[in-house]
């Protein structure tokens, strides 16, 4: 896990050192640079596995043909490495960054199937003249590149690059509006002109310049035969989900979670702990006992006393943040700076929690994204399920219940009456009747397996793969990485995310609980009040609280700045009225404390990301 620089061209190696040392949040344990005829490799290392020098990078193979510059973590590489060593391979590092390198030289291309893990890499064959880039399948580790005058560049982040280009300019469609603020992630487009995202899932090979891209991972070459009934269903994947923790425990650090006390980062610590009491294994940490929790006293944010039960329930201590947002927020445009993104809510709570874990010694942290998007968390997917039901009746009142009941009920989440929450399904589904809705598509829609998937699947696939998860990914690799935090994911395993997109829609809404098959899997793993606690609240910024409270003095200065009256970004009036209706509505709900955020957000990121103010 680490920041990733290169150039093939010319550059000073202390202007490419430059260049990659603005990533030192990303490697705080050490640096590399390594420069060849017409290319120059960097690198910030945040040491996880074989902390020695051998362990660092730029590292080159045994020959010296090949060498890499490696962000991300293999989990699998104990197995890699055997298969490795059986074909005659030897290893000086007990790194996977050697394992990788040489399962590259064996195989090429083709050993990304094998691998289980998380990556962004560029590997250079001196031999041929070439640099390979490749991304891991759903796109956890980023990478940029673009051309400039010193020639191809890439990195790890955007800011990297920048120092490069002739020119900064924003990118004005994504930076001006919010409507495709969930949705730029997955393509190649960026917030900074001349700036490329490279795909994931994909492998590129740069010869004499031109750049050819091929797509190597596609989920749905993958969907399986599952188990006919749903509990060998359910498993089947708390089989894989404890292996997909077994795996990503592999740790020569300590290692914690960051638990919010709802279903999926409590099935994370729990299964940790349960594989940690049952299974043993190479490079498995026994040091995991370390649990971080973000506290909103006050809030409907707050779900405290949720993970206190599953840190009680297991033994361990729980670190609770409790953010206070007035201390924190002259660290706001630092920290849009080191996020460089846009997004729907504030960066502060994640940057601050993700500061205390390491602040707390812990430098690796397995946590719960993914299910939401994987198994049907969210509620706009409800329509899509009621679909699925059709006209039978006990499995469309699951479908309600599911979502009825799931939902935070606060002032800011406004209740709905059942029977208006029934109604306005109903009617959605009429009207998308009457309109002939062609129903989902995504770039996959012409895919052979995509006419087998149901409707829930479907938007489920694109939520996973083009707009919600790509988004939270990439948030949750800067709010990690900008305090030298990795995070490893296990519910993204691939062999999990191969499997949700393999069971029909009734495996994931069943008998009034969204995840269904997740919480049975996981139950006897996880306390029962936390396994079938339908209430979803989600880790949020809570916006709303801090516009009218301890931020208010803070917002309203900053629409009445001259930097604001001057912000060529920035729609004025707009951000204006938002805020202020905010502030002024004492019932004012998260979506328009959301939508205040994201109106005043081209300012704060023009000032962060183009001005240089910290």
């Amino acid at each position: 896990m680490c920041g990733i620089f290169g150039v093939i061209g010319h550059i000073d190696p202390g202007r490419a050192a430059a260049c990659r040392d603005l990533m030192a949040h990303r490697g705080p344990d050490g640096a590399g640079l390594w420069t060849g005829d017409g290319v120059t490799l960097g690198h910030r290392r945040l040491s996880i596995l074989d902390l020695s020098d051998r362990g660092g990078q730029p590292m080159a193979y045994a020959d010296g043909r090949y060498r890499i510059v490696y962000n991300g973590e293999l989990y699998n590489f104990v197995e890699v490495r055997a298969e490795l060593e059986a074909r005659g391979e030897t290893f000086v590092s007990d790194s996977d960054t050697e394992v990788l390198l040489a399962a590259y030289a064996v195989w090429g291309p083709d050993c990304m199937d094998r691998f289980n893990g998380m990556w962004a890499l560029a590997i250079w064959d001196d031999a041929e003249r070439t640099l390979f880039l490749a991304r891991d399948r759903f796109g956890k580790k980023p990478l940029f590149y673009a051309r400039t005058g010193c020639g191809f560049v890439f990195a790890s982040e955007m800011k990297a690059i920048m120092p490069l280009m002739d020119t900064i300019e924003p990118h004005d469609e994504l930076t001006r509006s919010s409507r495709r603020i969930m949705h730029y992630e997955s393509t190649d487009e960026c917030l900074i002109k001349g700036i490329s995202r490279f795909p994931a899932g994909h492998f590129g090979v740069l010869r004499d310049g031109e750049l050819r891209l091929t797509r190597w991972w596609n989920t749905l070459d993958h969907v399986m035969d599952v188990p006919d009934s749903f509990e060998e269903r359910a498993e089947l994947f708390r089989e894989i989900f404890l292996d997909a923790c077994r795996i990503r425990m592999r740790s020569d650090v300590p290692i914690g979670c960051a638990l919010s006390g709802g279903l999926d980062s409590s099935s994370v610590i729990c299964s940790v702990a349960h594989v940690a009491r049952h299974a043993s294994g190479s490079r498995i940490s026994s040091d995991f006992q370390h649990a971080f929790n973000a506290g909103f006293p006050g809030t409907p944010q707050d779900e405290t006393p949720y993970a206190r039960r599953v840190a009680d329930h297991l033994g361990i201590p729980l670190t609770t943040l409790t953010v206070d947002p007035l201390a924190s927020v002259n660290e706001l445009y630092s920290q849009l700076y080191l996020f460089e993104e846009m997004h729907l809510t504030m960066p502060l709570p994640f940057m601050l929690t993700y500061g205390a874990i390491r602040e707390g010694g812990v430098t690796v942290t397995l946590d719960g994204h993914g299910t939401d998007e994987c198994f049907a968390g969210y509620l706009f997917t409800a329509k899509e399920a009621l679909a699925d039901a059709g006209c039978n009746i006990r499995a469309a009142r699951g479908v309600l219940d599911a979502f009825y009941y799931g939902r935070p009920q606060s002032t800011q989440f406004p209740a709905t009456p059942r029977w208006k929450f029934v109604l306005d399904f109903h009617l959605q589904r009429l009207s998308r009747a009457l309109k002939g809705a062609g129903g989902v598509s995504c770039r996959d829609s012409g895919h052979p397996r995509w006419k087998e998937l149901d409707h829930l699947t479907r938007i489920l696939y694109v939520a996973t793969h083009e707009s919600i998860l790509p988004t939270l990914l990439r948030n949750y690799d800067r709010y990690s990485m900008a305090n030298g935090v990795e995070i490893r994911m296990p519910f993204m395993d691939h062999r999990i995310v191969t499997l949700a997109f393999s069971l029909a829609w009734d495996d994931k809404v069943r008998d009034g609980y969204t995840k269904a098959v997740v919480r049975r899997g996981v139950d006897g793993i996880v306390p029962p009040d936390i396994t079938w606690r339908r209430t979803k609240i989600g880790f949020n910024s809570p916006v709303v609280d801090w516009m009218k409270g301890p931020l208010k003095e803070f917002f309203l200065d900053e629409v009445h700045s001259q930097a604001f009256g001057q912000s060529a970004l920035v729609d004025r009036e707009l951000a204006r009225t938002r805020l202020e209706g905010v502030i002024a509505d004492p019932d004012a709900t998260y979506a328009q404390g959301e939508a205040a955020w994201t109106a005043l957000l081209p300012y704060f990121w023009e000032q962060a990301m183009l001005k240089g103010r910290r």
